[in-house]
């Protein structure tokens, strides 16, 4: 009974979201962000249907459920989730499904934190360290072989050969990043998405116009001014707004700078369309170490 309701719903809300509908021989993992989903399918390959709640271009510290997309959460063979505060507009869903029993993984668990630069909470933005995002594929791979119906052979074989993949990115971006003048690798964004890059690959964090690490928090015109003033004086040419997200401020930034400064976006809390140009995690990755590298190298 509980895995037909499964089905209905998870087709539901399949249908919601551009996901092909769940089939009822194999059994259904529910993720909450496009990120994690993308990572979970490539563990998985065929032997689980993996739906994705959180839409592409969204913004995880915003989006919310529908009441038919949060009864899935509870019917899910695994729940997936990233944890740490990110998903902050469905994470009391998230430990509502967990309460009555749904069995859940949660990324953030599985990796050496790192407090923000400007508060004591802890990041959540792992996933641009490749070596963290290694770290949950090693933790989330067993917990997807443990359920019904999987064949664990499987699972492991592609754990592996994504860990290779997750290894040759690390040695490029510690490769590409590592040959921009340590004078010039200071990045500012629109908020704090790359304290993990900043400690893998001795990047300097120069600012954020957003305080904190939600989007949902709003900066004073103090805190842009020493931003403005601390541009000014690291001489920074280029400033990185997400794509998810408005890029007003960051140009307002930009034009209050007493230099060009050129706004360039980053696919940074959500892929790009499926198909398109970072439309995986590893695509996004090198996408966006592409767009840093070219507006840091002077």
């Amino acid at each position: 009974m509980r895995r037909a309701l499964a089905v209905v719903l998870v087709a539901g809300v399949a249908a919601l979201t551009g996901c092909a509908a769940a089939g009822p021989d194999r059994p259904t993992v529910v993720v909450t962000t496009d990120l994690l989903g993308d990572i979970t399918a490539n563990l998985v390959g065929d032997e689980v249907e993996v739906v994705t709640l959180m839409p592409r271009g969204s913004d995880p510290h915003s989006f919310e459920l529908s009441a038919r997309e949060a009864a899935t959460l509870r019917t899910a063979d695994l729940l997936v989730s990233n944890g740490l505060g990110l998903e902050e507009g469905v994470q009391h869903q998230v430990d509502a499904a967990v309460a009555d029993g749904a069995t859940s993984f949660v990324a953030g668990d599985h990796i050496d934190p790192l407090d923000y630069a400007d508060s004591d909470a802890v990041d959540p933005h792992f996933w641009t360290d490749p070596t963290q995002t290694a770290r949950v594929v090693e933790a989330l791979a067993p917990a997807l072989a443990r359920i019904d119906g999987v064949e664990a052979s499987v699972i492991d074989d592609a754990a592996a050969a994504y860990l290779d993949q997750l290894d040759e990115l690390d040695a490029e971006m510690a490769d590409t990043l590592g040959a921009i003048p340590a004078e010039h690798r200071a990045l500012v964004t629109n908020h704090h998405v790359f304290g993990y890059l900043a400690r893998r690959y001795d990047v300097r964090i120069l600012g954020a116009a957003i305080p904190g690490g939600t989007t949902l928090a709003a900066p004073s015109a103090a805190d842009l001014q020493d931003l403005v003033d601390a541009i000014d004086e690291a001489g920074v040419t280029t400033i990185f707004a997400d794509s998810s997200q408005p890029d007003r401020l960051m140009r307002v930034l930009a034009d209050e700078a007493g230099r060009d400064v050129d706004v360039v976006s980053l696919f940074t809390e959500s892929l790009a369309p499926e198909g398109s140009p970072g439309g995986t995690y590893l695509d996004m990755m090198r996408r966006n170490l592409q767009s840093i590298a070219d507006g840091l190298t002077p």
